[in-house]
């Protein structure tokens, strides 16, 4: 959990603080948004190729640090090059750097099962899900705060540091031989090769999530929804500052949804009963996002009927934020549950690291779309991203359809 919780922060002060650095260093807002594009963007061909070694090795944890220590590495040759090295040479060693990014989420996760026996993972699973919401909520907060005090370099500095400190306990994560058994007899397989390509292994992982029907609901179903959040990240600021006088209001909102997640998962993680499903969770919690996206929609009419700071506008939107944490909280503790459930023990880290590449890649196609539709109006940009939260339950429910229609799952 410290060395999750760590490097997670880490990687969630990464983004905003090189955005930070790097309009500081060079004056330019499209250098800076650029930098964080490529951070992002080429997790996409990073999570799959990534999952693949992992599933390869017989001490996943040991490149699991490697992996740590090159991202780190990539940050700091673009910290230490702004404003002395051509931005387009900065901007590549970013997208390389981005290729490793999703080690420090989905490369985390997959390594569950090795840490803990097969009764204890759902529990396990929640508690993952908690690290992932302490550090959406301490990263960006520990970013603006050191941001303020001692420039963004000094931000991108200390998320290096996290990350650094992690590495020494991805590398002392138990390898699959440690556990005997099945896991271990796979895990000699994979290692040592069984005359498979990298690129058949990629083939054969995306294979898996396609025919594997409660995986393929799972992952299509968080694709469209995680769309539909950045619709309420980046329209938080405008919410903030129309409803309550101040663009740092919009941050609170975050807040108060990344504290509705954390508290949500930690009572998760005591649950003993295991019912309801995680399937079931994921449905009910991806609509409950999309209500909570609604009624945020509902505030800036509120605020235009009664002007003024702090109206009951507010008061609703910071309920708003709060339900959505308590729905995004779950819904990815069922998504992580899910996984761990049906992957193939050989393929379980390709399938959480391209997981995490998909939820990344919907996350920030999301993005451009958000930012037009929120400078045009934040509550109809709020009302799509509830849409693409029913879009995504009805999404769910017709590839539920069709696999009963099709037969009993593989």
């Amino acid at each position: 959990m410290f060395g999750a919780i760590t490097a997670r922060t880490g990687d969630e002060m990464s983004g905003p603080a090189l955005l930070v650095a790097g309009l500081a260093l060079t004056g330019s807002p499209v250098v800076a948004s650029w930098l964080l594009a490529g951070l992002t963007a080429s997790a996409a061909i990073g999570g799959p190729l990534l999952g693949v070694l992992l599933d390869r090795a017989l001490r996943p944890g040991r490149m699991l640090a490697g992996c740590l220590l090159g991202y780190t590495g990539g940050l700091l040759a673009v910290l230490l090059g702004l404003g002395r090295v051509p931005d387009a040479a900065l901007i590549a060693v970013a997208v390389l750097a981005g290729v490793l990014g999703p080690a420090l989420t989905g490369g985390w996760t997959a390594q569950l099962p090795l840490l803990v026996p097969a009764g204890r993972l759902e529990r396990a699973s929640a508690l993952d899900a908690i690290s992932y919401n302490a550090a959406g909520l301490a990263g960006p907060a520990a970013v603006a705060g050191i941001a303020a005090a001692w420039g963004g370099q000094s931000a991108v500095v200390v998320s290096l540091t996290l990350m650094m400190a992690a590495a020494p306990i991805a590398y002392r994560l138990p390898g699959r031989s440690d556990r005997g058994g099945d896991l271990a007899a796979g895990a000699d397989s994979v290692g040592r090769g069984d005359g498979k390509g990298i690129w058949r292994e990629l083939a054969a992982g995306f294979t898996a999530i396609g025919r594997n029907a409660p995986l393929r609901r799972a992952t299509v179903t968080s694709m469209v929804s995680y769309a539909g959040v950045p619709m309420f990240v980046v329209g938080a600021p405008l919410l903030g500052g129309a409803l309550a006088g101040g663009a740092a209001y919009g941050a609170l909102l975050l807040a108060v949804t990344a504290g509705g997640a954390l508290a949500t998962n930690a009572v998760l993680a005591r649950r003993r009963s295991t019912s309801p499903s995680p399937d079931m969770i994921l449905v009910c919690a991806t609509l409950l996002l999309g209500a909570a996206l609604a009624l945020a929609a509902v505030a800036p009419h509120l605020a235009a009927a009664r002007p003024g700071p702090f109206t009951g506008a507010f008061g609703v939107a910071v309920l708003a934020a709060a339900l959505a944490g308590v729905a995004e909280g779950p819904q990815l503790t069922a998504l992580l549950s899910v996984r761990h459930r049906e992957a193939p023990a050989e393929q379980r880290g390709q399938i959480f690291t391209t997981g995490a590449s998909l939820k990344i890649t919907s996350f920030a196609a999301g993005s451009t779309v958000a930012g037009p539709l929120v400078g045009h109006d934040v509550g109809t940009a709020l009302l799509v991203g509830a849409g693409l939260q029913v879009a995504a339950v009805g999404g769910y429910a017709l590839l539920s359809r069709a696999s009963r229609l099709s037969g009993p799952r593989p």
